[in-house]
Formats: structure tokens, C-alpha cells, sequence
């Protein structure tokens, strides 16, 4: 065998080599396609399922039900009074010196997010100071 020969095997080697990693990485492809397609339709069967399970034992009307509740009542004198770390005991003085000292800070170096808790808080606390709604979610 000559040098030109063996260098024509060589050669012919490699491109089997190279056929053989592009079947591989074609073989791959399918397999994750097929697997992904799988996985899709046996995730949609089981959501149908939950669904269904869920209807049947009322959850889902419960669960809607709950979430508007919870839309609609806001925010409860407890979860105000947790926000501007206050007790049941503290002045209405009290109270407002707190919401001032928590705003101005969010103000300066805090987030709105914050600072429009705080408000709702002193907002559900003075309705309840006021006598409006007293003992009931804000």
C-alpha cells in the first residue's frame, strides 16, 4: 500500500466518521422532538385530569370564590397593624407617628410598592378608628 493509498483511506475514513455524527445528531434531534411531544401531550392530560378532579370535588369554585374575596376585602386590620408594627393598644398618635416615620422613609430610599402599603395600612386603621367597619376587613 502506498502513501497516496493509505492517505484515500484515511480520507474515507473520516467521512464515515462524519456520516455517522451527523446520523447521530439527526437521531438526537428526533428523539427530543418525539420526547418534547410526549412530555406536551401526556402535561395536557394531566391538567385536564386536575381540572376535572378539581370540578368534581369543588375546589375550582372554591378557589375562585376565595380569590375574590380576597380581591374585594383588601387588606385586614391585622395584616395594617403588622405592617406598621402596631398592636391593638397603640394610640391613634402612636399609629400616625409610625405611618409618618415609614413613609418618609420609602419616600427617600424605599419603593412605592412599600410606601403604598404603609398608606393602605394607616388608611384601614383610621377607618376602624373612625368607627367605620369596626371588627371587619378594611
Amino acid at each position: 500500500m502506498t502513501i497516496s493509498g493509505l492517505l484515500l483511506s484515511l480520507i474515507n475514513l473520516q467521512c464515515y466518521e462524519a456520516e455517522l455524527f451527523m446520523q447521530a445528531a439527526k437521531l438526537l434531534a428526533n428523539l427530543i422532538v418525539i420526547g418534547g411531544g410526549i412530555m406536551t401531550r401526556a402535561f395536557v392530560q394531566a391538567y385536564r385530569q386536575a381540572l376535572s378532579n378539581a370540578s368534581r370535588n369543588g375546589v375550582a369554585q372554591e378557589t375562585i370564590q376565595n380569590t375574590i374575596r380576597r380581591s374585594s376585602k383588601g387588606m385586614t386590620q391585622q395584616e395594617a397593624r403588622q405592617i406598621l408594627g402596631v398592636t391593638e393598644e397603640t394610640s391613634w398618635e402612636e399609629i400616625v407617628k409610625k405611618y409618618g416615620s415609614l413613609f418618609e422613609n420609602n419616600t427617600k430610599n424605599g419603593s412605592f410598592y412599600l410606601q403604598s402599603k404603609v398608606h393602605r395600612a394607616k388608611e384601614c386603621l383610621e377607618a376602624v378608628h373612625q368607627g367605620k367597619n369596626p371588627g371587619t376587613p378594611c
